[in-house]
C-alpha cells in the first residue's frame, strides 16, 4: 500500500460556509471546482486502489475572511467534518491534516492540544507559507511550531500567495513563496529551539534542491544543515530528475510519497504520473518503498 501524505480536499459543508462569506470563491481559485474536492464517491472512482491517502485542506483559510472567534469556530467545524469523512471512509484516507486559525493563537493551541492528539485519525495540522499578511515564521507564531514539536505533531507546510505581490501565478509563485517560508524557518532557529520539529514541505522542496550550492556556499553552516531537517513531498506532476535533486538532497530518508491529488492533472491528479516517475528513478526496490510508504510509519513513530 502507497501512503499518499498530501492529498487534499474542501469538504461540502465547509465550502458551503465560505462561499457564504465569498461567493466569488471558484472565480478566484477555479481549481476549487473541481468536483473530486468535495464528493467522496466520485474520489474514490478515480483513486489508486493500492493508495491511501492523507488529505488537507485546500488553502481557504477562514483567518483570511472573519475576525478570530468566527474563524475558530469555522476550522472547529472543518476538522470535525474531516474527522468524520476518514471515519466514514477509511478504505480510502490513511489520515487527515488538521485547520488552525491563526488570528486565535489560544484557540489554535487547544486544537493541537485536544483535538489532534486525541483523534488518532488526524495525524499533523497545516500551516501555510504566510498568514495574516506575514510570513509563518512571524515570532506570533512561534507557540504552535514550539507546540508541535512538544506534542510530536507533524506539520504540513503549503505555499500560498503573497498579497502583496500584482503578478502572482500559480505557474511559479507558489515554489517562491513555499522556498522563502522555508528560509524564514531555517533563520528563526526553529530546528535548534524545537529538535523534535517534523515539517513536511509541499512540491517536492520547491527551489531548494535546484538551489542547493546557493545556500551551502552563502548561508553560515547551521543554517545550511538545518535545511535538510525538512521532510518534501514527490509533488512534481512527475519529473523523474527533479525528484532525483530532492533525494540527493534531503536524503531518500526524508522522501515522501504525495501527489497533490485531484488537483495538477484533471481529472483527479498526477498520481499515476508521479508513480511512474518515482519508479523511473535509479533507486532500489527498498529505497522505492521507503518513498511510497515506509518512511511515513518512520515518520510517524
Amino acid at each position: 500500500m502507497k501512503i499518499d501524505v498530501f492529498a487534499h480536499v474542501l469538504l461540502p459543508r465547509f465550502y458551503q460556509k465560505m462561499l457564504r462569506l465569498d461567493p466569488h470563491l471558484p472565480d478566484k481559485m477555479p481549481f476549487l471546482q473541481n468536483p473530486v474536492l468535495t464528493d467522496m464517491k466520485s474520489r474514490a472512482q478515480y483513486q489508486h486502489k493500492d493508495t491511501q491517502q492523507i488529505i488537507s485542506y485546500v488553502n481557504v483559510n477562514p483567518e483570511d475572511y472573519v475576525e478570530a472567534d468566527e474563524a475558530l469556530k469555522l476550522v472547529q467545524e472543518a476538522n470535525q467534518e474531516l474527522l468524520e469523512t476518514l471515519q466514514a471512509h477509511s478504505e480510502q484516507f490513511a489520515g487527515g491534516v488538521a485547520m488552525l486559525a491563526l488570528n486565535h493563537m489560544d484557540g489554535s493551541l487547544e486544537i493541537l492540544e485536544k483535538f489532534v492528539t486525541q483523534n488518532q485519525n488526524i495525524v499533523g495540522v497545516q500551516l501555510f507559507s504566510r498568514h495574516l499578511g506575514q510570513s509563518v515564521a512571524a515570532p506570533e507564531f512561534a507557540p504552535i511550531f514550539e507546540t508541535c514539536a512538544k506534542l510530536e505533531i507533524p506539520i504540513w507546510l503549503h505555499p500560498v500567495f503573497d498579497a502583496r505581490k500584482p503578478d502572482n501565478n500559480i505557474v511559479f509563485s507558489w515554489e517562491y513563496e513555499q522556498t522563502q517560508a522555508m528560509l524564514e524557518i531555517v533563520e528563526a532557529g526553529y530546528f535548534r529551539k524545537y529538535p523534535n520539529l517534523k515539517i513536511i514541505v509541499h512540491h517536492a522542496g520547491a527551489m531548494v534542491p535546484y538551489f542547493a550550492e546557493r545556500i551551502r556556499h552563502i548561508l553560515p553552516e547551521e543554517m545550511v544543515q538545518d535545511f535538510k531537517k525538512f521532510y518534501v513531498d514527490t509533488a512534481l506532476l512527475g519529473n523523474p530528475k527533479a525528484l532525483e535533486l530532492a533525494v540527493d538532497y534531503f536524503g531518500i530518508e526524508k522522501i515522501l510519497f504525495g501527489t497533490d491529488a485531484p488537483l495538477g492533472i484533471l481529472p483527479a491528479g498526477p498520481t499515476k504520473e508521479i508513480i511512474a516517475a518515482i519508479e523511473a528513478m535509479a533507486l532500489s526496490t527498498k529505497e522505492k518503498q521507503a518513498i511510497f510508504a515506509d518512511n511515513w510509519y518512520r515518520l510517524l513513530k
